[in-house]
């Protein structure tokens, strides 16, 4: 009788086993092609490139201030490429940017545009050698989706305080 029992117990722990296997694997078949999968890691890819260009853009090495362009014009496109290759750089301060937080308020992957607000920490250092001054930002930017992935098409400071 203990044979019979344990056979029987075998058998369904098989069946089973097996029925959690298929449902496992229909369940990552449904996952494979969820839209909303695909969706959400674009927006994390977006938000990344946001993220490190509107860093990039805050950013300014004085000590080679013709890299620190170079580095403004990878990271931006449209108007705001065109106005910084007008712009006039020279040796001078030194401005390291971190982003705090960021987030994206809108992304449309059929047109290739999104928008991101963030907060960023930029830390100056003084022309004479002293202590460094840190400034807190809070900037909005318009990405464009170009040919070399996402760009900054805009950059503008978001006022702090009531309307």
């Amino acid at each position: 009788m203990r044979k019979v029992g344990a056979g029987l117990a075998a058998r369904a722990a098989v069946v089973l086993s097996l029925l959690f296997c298929a449902f496992g694997g229909w369940s990552y078949a449904r996952a494979d092609g969820d839209e909303s999968l695909a969706f959400a890691a674009s927006r994390d890819a977006v938000l990344a490139e946001g993220k490190r260009h509107v860093e990039t853009l805050t950013g300014f090495d004085g000590r080679k201030p013709e890299a620190g362009l170079r580095r403004w014009l990878d990271a931006s496109t449209g108007p705001l490429r065109e106005e910084l290759r007008e712009a006039k750089t020279k040796e001078g301060r030194t401005a390291r940017a971190r982003i705090t937080d960021a987030a994206l308020t809108t992304l449309d992957d059929r047109t290739g545009t999104a928008e991101l607000i963030a907060t960023v920490e930029v830390e100056t250092d003084t022309a004479g050698g002293g202590t460094p001054n840190t400034e807190r930002k809070r900037l909005e930017a318009t990405l464009a989706r170009t040919a070399d992935g996402w760009k900054v098409r805009s950059l503008a400071a978001v006022p702090v305080g009531g309307v």
